[in-house]
């Protein structure tokens, strides 16, 4: 069990250590760049060679973002790829820096912190915390924990070269079950990252972020790592947090056809929990915190070791990708009681790739395996001032997971193809109580099969459709307990299964790129996450069928070029970029005997952000940008208690190139708005005398006005 941090000194990290590591990777014999391969180098000496172009052949195991990009034309499907060069021209601390352009995807940061609401097609929709509904994936591994879930915390933003967003069943490829589907987040490798590379960002409400990082190519070999220290006081009161990352790999090509790659992460993350307010004391004090919150000392450490391997074989029978990984989380958790949990996680996932001809016609197929299986030993606490009590529960957890999947495109044509595919899954969920805890064993099964389209209306702009079945076993969080007469009693949950409609278009075309995606899914058993109205976990529940109805659309236009430099278009133009991300979210009970055909609480229906910037291509960038939340949202399922609509007006500035100095500042929320960033889930909101509603702990303030600034070198 993990020891209370509570009273460790958080400036005694092991950033120092970190820091010999790099040094010593600095270190290396500094060599002449080439752009030879490593094999043609004849040198007595270790050859260390130039970055190869991004576009052209590098690590075999970790594809460039061109390469992903290129990848996206392949799937009938909502898939987006977001280079970090798009998030680093201004503040990258979290989750919504990264993602907030993407088409379909919801992200807002629960208190200020790492830790976010993220919800794709409605998935996960009221889920607190941890994240549910959404497979996340570092370099192709799993981040999640073997029930489903994951933390946010995982990930750091200044330690990515780009991000896969696979919508929905559009994720199958990687054996994702969820309605929502799976992000990747892609580290760089010695191909791609900088020999050295440092950067600094600090700003209102005490941020400080600093990152220093180096990969190189040596001969066959190559390496990247990358150390960061991240803290902050926060907006609100009880906000603090701090987490110190090392994110690593080292790849070999053994021959023309083997590569193998070690990664390995460490995050230790310390986060306070400022907890909920009321809507009329966000609106007054948004900068409170609730008292019970600061009594209890409420917070979410954890320490996470993470290993893993991704091999590959390229022959004349196709491709062979074998990826293995092994987790080690202690996680330290003072609520309304005290979680304490050591766990262990570890995979492996097995995928067969093949191009070439089926009945004269072009093909491409995937098959898959991927078992997962964790195990957790948890006891809960009483929590005395933010300390252990007496223990209250005591149990021990297995999830197993294994599902088997496969994908076929066929070419019909030069224009159109077809995609089949289907996915084989089963889970399992084990609990042997120790102390005030049930014991029990479910087993969940499912067959999710997916047909698609992709039809070519030019060399980069496609439709696409597909029809698709999704499930998900509930996490641990989901299985229900109730205490009748003292003694706890397992309630069983389903699992969630889902069917769904989509169709879209994406592409470029001159000044254009566009991504525009429909689509519509009827939910069986869907599994809603509730709070009661002091922000505790109130378990969940199925509801009986839902609809998700929604329009993912995204996409830029560059307005005007040659307003300075005279050049009209390419590269040598300056130009105004407009770029937006729209989501339409229609998410309602179909009929429920108690719901009727209610809102489901969790996100706003209408959700808009865009930008418009000035960019020359010496670097320099400048312009405002905007969220908007059009209309007010329930917070309880009931639809009686609702948050208003706001918008948020933004401004950034600043220069950017590939090698050197580069800086930004950036302001947000200028107008210092006082709003509701995202809100607890109710059943139905609490009444008083006369049937009126009381307003209750649920709001969960965003930022005020901040000014943030950074700098990045590069060499």
């Amino acid at each position: 069990m993990k020891t209370n941090r509570n009273q460790s000194n958080p400036g005694m990290r092991p950033l120092p250590a970190m820091l010999a590591l790099l040094a010593g990777a600095l270190a290396l014999p500094a060599q002449t760049a080439t752009n030879k391969p490593p094999g043609a180098v004849k040198l007595p000496e270790v050859v260390v060679t130039g970055k190869k172009d991004d576009t052209g052949p590098a690590s075999r195991t970790v594809p460039t973002a061109e390469q992903a990009k290129e990848a996206i034309f392949t799937t009938p499907g909502g898939v987006a790829v977001i280079k970090a060069e798009e998030f680093r021209t201004g503040k990258a601390a979290n989750m919504k820096d990264m993602l907030e352009y993407t088409p379909g995807v919801f992200v807002q940061p629960r208190m200020g912190s790492d830790e976010s609401k993220i919800s794709i097609r409605g998935s996960g929709i009221n889920r607190i915390t941890p994240l549910r509904g959404l497979k996340l994936m570092q370099d192709g591994a799993p981040l999640n924990l073997s029930d489903g879930t994951s933390d946010m915390q995982s990930i750091e933003p200044l330690s990515v070269n780009y991000i896969e967003v696979f919508r929905g069943a559009n994720a199958l490829q990687y054996g994702s079950t969820t309605m929502g589907g799976a992000i990747n987040y892609v580290t760089p490798t010695g191909y791609t990252a900088d020999k050295a590379q440092g950067r600094i960002e600090l700003g209102s409400f005490g941020y400080l972020r600093g990152q220093i990082s180096s990969g190189q190519v040596v001969g066959p070999a190559d390496y990247y790592i990358s150390l960061t220290d991240g803290r902050q006081d926060g907006y609100r009161a009880h906000a603090r947090q701090s987490d110190q990352r090392v994110f690593s790999n080292f790849g070999w090509q053994l021959n023309e056809g083997i590569e193998t790659r070690m990664f390995y992460t460490y995050t230790l993350a310390d986060m306070k929990l400022p907890g909920g307010i009321t809507k009329a004391q966000m609106e007054a004090t948004p900068q409170m915190a609730d008292p019970a919150s600061v009594a209890g000392d409420r917070q979410r450490d954890f320490e996470l070791h993470r290993i893993a391997n991704k091999t590959t074989f390229a022959a004349g029978i196709g491709n062979l990708e074998l990826n293995t990984f092994w987790s080690h989380k202690d996680y330290y958790h003072p609520f309304t009681t005290i979680s304490d949990e050591n766990s262990n996680d570890l995979g492996l996932d097995a995928r067969w790739r093949y191009d070439g001809d089926v009945m004269g016609r072009k093909n491409s197929f995937v098959v898959g395996l991927s078992p997962t299986g964790g195990w957790v030993e948890s006891a809960t606490f009483a929590n005395v001032g933010g300390n252990r009590g007496a223990k209250t529960a005591q149990a021990y957890r297995t999830a197993q997971n294994v599902d088997l999947y496969a994908e076929n495109r066929h070419w019909l044509g030069d224009k159109f193809s077809l995609v089949t595919g289907a996915q084989f899954s089963w889970a399992n969920r084990d609990v042997q109580g120790i102390l005030a805890t049930p014991t029990f064993n479910e087993d969940y099964w499912s067959v999710n099969p997916k047909v698609g389209f992709i039809y070519d209306l030019a060399e980069k702009a496609q439709i696409y459709g597909n029809v698709s079945r999704s499930s998900e076993p509930p996490s641990w969080g989901d299985m229900g307990n109730i205490t009748v007469g003292g003694t706890p009693i397992y309630v069983p949950r389903d699992a969630q299964s889902a069917w769904t409609l989509e169709l879209g278009t994406r592409g470029e075309s001159g000044r254009w790129t566009w991504d525009v995606t429909a689509f519509h899914a009827w939910v069986d058993n869907e599994l809603l996450s509730l709070t009661l109205p002091d922000g505790t976990p109130n378990g969940s529940l199925n509801a009986s069928t839902t609809i998700h109805t929604g329009i993912e659309a995204g996409g830029s236009v560059r307005v005007w070029e040659g307003l300075i430099t005279g050049e009209k278009r390419g590269a040598d133009a300056d130009a105004i970029v407009v770029r937006a991300n729209y989501l339409w979210s229609h998410l309602h009970f179909q009929d429920d005997s108690v719901f009727k055909n209610n809102t489901i609480a969790g996100i706003p229906e209408h959700y808009l952000r865009f930008e418009t910037l000035y960019q020359h291509p010496n670097g320099f960038y400048a312009g405002p940008n905007v969220e908007w939340v059009a209309t007010k949202s329930p917070i309880d399922l009931a639809n009686s208690f609702y948050t208003d609509p706001y918008a948020l007006v933004g401004f950034k500035i600043g220069y950017k190139t590939k090698h050197g100095v580069s800086g930004f500042v950036e302001a947000r929320n200028l107008t210092d708005k006082h709003y509701a960033a995202t809100t607890g889930v109710l059943r139905t909101a609490a009444t008083g005398p006369g049937g009126a509603v009381v307003d209750q702990a649920q709001f969960f303030p965003g930022d005020g006005r901040g000014i943030y600034a950074g700098l990045e070198w590069k060499w």
